[in-house]
């Protein structure tokens, strides 16, 4: 089955409904569809799992025309277009992944307009004419995904990427969408200014993923770590991220000692290797991958539980990217991050090795960044969003930091100081600078500068360099300092540290914590799904993964987790309430609607539930009745007779379920049996009830009719 191509731009929210299986939009959905509706350019900002697909996938049904999707991965396109099928939606992707066959069957598919939505590598849309192509059919719209690659300031820059620009000025009619999880203020400029977007509306949802934790601690014995976290998170899909290719090796096979099914990634390993390794993850076979960053970016899994960074990343972009891989279903996951000294020397050895000194110097401000994201003693999300110009308004209650919080102090004072200091010496130094005047160094720069003749010079020297960094990167992360990226990182006062240091407001201020610890339990959060039957949901997964196996796709493919757990919490025992569970859409109920409502049934019954404790054949018949079905149907699908059929209709009211006669049965005799039972009494003696009804009322109609009454 395929969607057809709808033309009303009216009914997006019956498209929502009937195709993707959601029953209402996120923020800034609809007004971003209906903005690339009307012909708009769009800026997109969404975290991972925030729904940025829909924001093009949408119009691309409603839209005349081809959807023309730029993706960088083929893995990442393959899931899209997995997932798209799989709503019966006509998606197809275009890349060197494709043999000459397939690839003619494609664009024949293309210029018979019979596409809408095609995914595309920036090098093939770019390359051997393919834009000519594009000017003999009707384009819908073009959409960037992972638009940050565009931008030398992003973690992830594509010099292919930096040509996209071009679409713009060759199709300045068609509606552009530049998509992103991850971009600082400056990727976001670099964005808008490459792909020619100046005109283009911003939607910006924010980054928080409130249902991940994160957890930061200090190595001592990593492995060890590891294990005491992976021992409470057995059969969970999990991805570990290591920062050398030796180390992944070491690490998968030290897991797969401990007895977990770990595969390793990396970009030194055969291409076939590191296909089989992702096939084996998307596909359930191995819970977790160990993998340098190579791995992820195209990783459409919903149902990874936990990432573990077991060295430091270089940059906070990745972090939040690679930890982002996690709960995009929106059920509680888990992010930890393991760091050492050693780590950020090994960071820092990567970034000397750069030629360019312009990139160097931004690679460098991003990991003090991501050191000061993991020495931090203030609220890890507070600080993650900071740092992409959020700000969150109460401590977030869901990492290492707000669960077990470090011992605070009185840093009115030393704050003042450091944002005197930071006055003094111009707004043009960084961190490390400032500290040295706070502390009274006596170092050639200062000297030079004569930065030891400022008044603010050794006034903080009853401090260490490590408790001076830490308050004024919580400064940072407070909102009181500012460090321009695209200025040598130099810290500058923002508004909010007049009254600071005024003295018309006090500060308090986490003292910095070496070893970390966390004392409690997770709390048990609810992303939308509430408590569940985990047995059920544990059945209900086996299916999907023979179901998906049976047609050669990832599990996810044909449900989310977040959609088993509603089964297992709800128990839809008809093809009404399956179709009310998130992410159940029209084509998915009638080609797996099927399968899950017998083993839900069949669950329910043997378990005793709704008081149904009984054989499947009486169990068939109540979900037939579910079904609408009136007694002749019921019989006629069940091959059974009438008296049958009626027989076991009413031994389900007996144990108590809600069978009204008046569906099953004609309506004139309905109330012929029902006016005879208000004249007589439903106590009225059999032969007189019988009496008073004529020959064609049934006697197990009656039955049924005063059952039910």
């Amino acid at each position: 089955m395929t969607i057809p191509a709808i033309t009303d731009t009216s009914d997006i929210s019956a498209t929502l409904r009937r195709v993707f299986g959601y029953p209402a939009f996120r923020p800034h959905q609809r007004e971003i569809i209906e903005g690339v509706l009307a012909g708009d350019d769009a800026f997109v900002l969404m975290p991972t799992g925030g729904g940025k697909s829909l924001c093009y996938q949408i119009p691309a049904l409603h839209r005349n025309g081809v959807a023309v999707v730029v993706s960088p991965l083929i893995s990442l396109m393959k899931d899209q277009v997995d997932a798209l099928r799989a709503n019966g939606v006509a998606a197809a992707f275009y890349n060197s992944a494709l043999g000459s066959e397939e690839a003619r069957r494609v664009l024949a598919r293309l210029h018979g307009r019979e596409l809408d939505l095609l995914y595309i590598s920036p090098e093939r849309l770019l390359s051997g004419g393919f834009l000519e192509r594009l000017r003999e059919i009707d384009i819908a719209l073009f959409a960037i995904d992972e638009a940050h690659c565009v931008s030398q300031w992003g973690h992830d820059f594509r010099r292919e990427y930096a040509q996209l620009g071009l679409l713009r000025t060759e199709f300045p009619q068609v509606p552009l969408v530049a998509l992103t999880a991850t971009a600082d203020a400056q990727t976001r400029e670099d964005i808008v200014r490459v792909l020619g977007l100046q005109k283009a509306k911003h939607y910006i949802t924010g980054f928080d993923r409130p249902n991940i934790r994160y957890t930061v601690l200090e190595k001592h014995k990593p492995f060890d770590q590891l294990m005491h976290f992976l021992d409470a998170r057995r059969g969970q899909a999990g991805i570990v991220y290591a920062l050398s290719r030796k180390r992944v090796e070491e690490l998968s096979e030290k897991l797969r000692d401990k007895g977990l099914r770990a595969a390793a990634y990396h970009a030194g390993l055969p291409g076939e290797q590191r296909q089989s390794a992702q096939e084996a993850f998307l596909r359930d076979e191995v819970q977790m991958v160990v993998a340098t960053v190579a791995f992820g970016m195209g990783i459409d899994k919903p149902n990874v539980r936990f990432v573990v960074h077991y060295d430091l990343p270089k940059n906070i972009e990745g972090f939040y990217q690679e930890t982002g891989r996690a709960g995009r279903d929106g059920l509680p996951s888990d992010a930890l991050l393991l760091h050492g000294a050693q780590d950020i020397a090994t960071a820092r050895r990567f970034i000397d090795a750069v030629d360019n000194p312009e990139q160097r110097r931004i690679e460098s401000h991003k990991l003090n960044a991501m050191v000061g994201l993991a020495e931090s003693v203030t609220c890890r999300r507070r600080v993650l969003l900071n740092y992409f110009g959020e700000r969150l308004g109460d401590d977030c209650g869901n990492c290492d930091v707000c669960l077990d919080p470090p011992a605070q102090f009185d840093a009115t004072l030393d704050a003042q100081k450091a944002l005197s200091c930071v006055y003094r010496v111009g707004q043009r130094f960084g961190v490390g600078h400032v500290v040295d005047v706070l502390r009274g160094s006596d170092n050639e720069r200062i000297r030079s500068l004569s930065h030891q003749s400022l008044s603010t010079y050794g006034v903080g020297s009853d401090k260490s360099e490590q408790e001076w960094t830490s308050i004024l990167r919580q400064l940072i992360h407070h909102g009181y300092l500012t460090q321009d990226i695209a200025n040598y990182s130099v810290l500058q006062l923002t508004e909010a540290a007049r009254p600071l240091l005024r003295g018309e407001q006090s500060l308090r201020l986490a003292k910095p914590r070496i070893h970390e610890q966390l004392k409690k339990k997770r709390p048990k959060l609810d992303a939308g799904t509430g408590g569940y039957d985990e047995s059920l949901f544990d059945q209900l997964r086996a299916l999907r993964k023979r179901l998906a196996d049976e047609q050669g796709v990832p599990p996810y493919i044909v449900f989310g987790d977040a959609t088993l757990a509603q089964m297992a919490r709800d128990k839809p025992l008809d093809e009404g309430a399956l179709l009310a569970v998130v992410g159940v859409g029209q084509h998915k109920l009638e080609k797996y609607g099927r399968d899950f409502l017998d083993a839900i049934g069949d669950y329910c019954l043997s378990n005793g539930e709704s008081g149904v404790a009984m054989e499947p054949p009486l169990r068939d018949t109540w979900l037939a009745y579910q079904e609408g079905l009136d007694l002749d149907a019921i019989a006629s699908r069940r091959g059974l007779p009438l008296t049958q059929a009626a027989d076991h209709l009413l031994r389900l009211i007996e144990l108590g379920q809600p069978v009204l006669a008046e569906r099953v049965i004609a309506v004139k005799k309905y109330q012929l049996i029902d006016a005879a039972l208000a004249r007589l009494g439903e106590s009225a003696a059999w032969e007189h009830l019988r009496g008073a009804l004529p020959a064609f009322v049934a006697d197990h109609e009656i039955f049924l009719v005063r059952a039910g009454r």
